[in-house]
């Protein structure tokens, strides 16, 4: 029973799911979007909403957990430069996926995973 397992295994082993997710979410911060399957994108989603938090504490043992995550510096400090700081006053809800239909091929089910604009002041 799966009861409140809530990891997608998408396939991978540990290390490598981690790796995916730390590369596609610093994609994410550096392009704004990413298009990718839909499952993978509700796993990075979670994983990157989770970051943004982070960066919106701001503080130093908040950076050291997300150098940790991301395992990208440059992204680390793109992420509490200027994404947190946009998102200050937004509770939640940092990303968009928006479904763009069966890729051709092995037909898997494709999405666009994107940063929502922040809340103009």
């Amino acid at each position: 029973m799966r009861h409140r397992v809530a990891t997608f295994k998408i396939g991978r082993s540990g290390a490598h799911r981690r790796a995916l997710l730390a590369n596609m979410a610093s994609s994410l911060f550096f392009n704004g979007r990413v298009e990718t399957t839909v499952v993978k994108a509700k796993e990075v989603r979670r994983f990157a909403e989770k970051m943004i938090t982070l960066g919106k504490k701001g503080d130093l043992h908040h950076l050291r957990l997300a150098v940790a995550r991301l395992r990208n510096k440059d992204a680390v400090k793109k992420l509490f430069d200027e994404i947190a700081p946009a998102y200050a006053e937004r509770n939640g809800g940092y990303t968009r996926i928006i479904k763009t239909g069966a890729r051709r091929g092995d037909a898997a089910e494709m999405c666009v995973l994107m940063l929502v604009e922040p809340k103009a002041e």
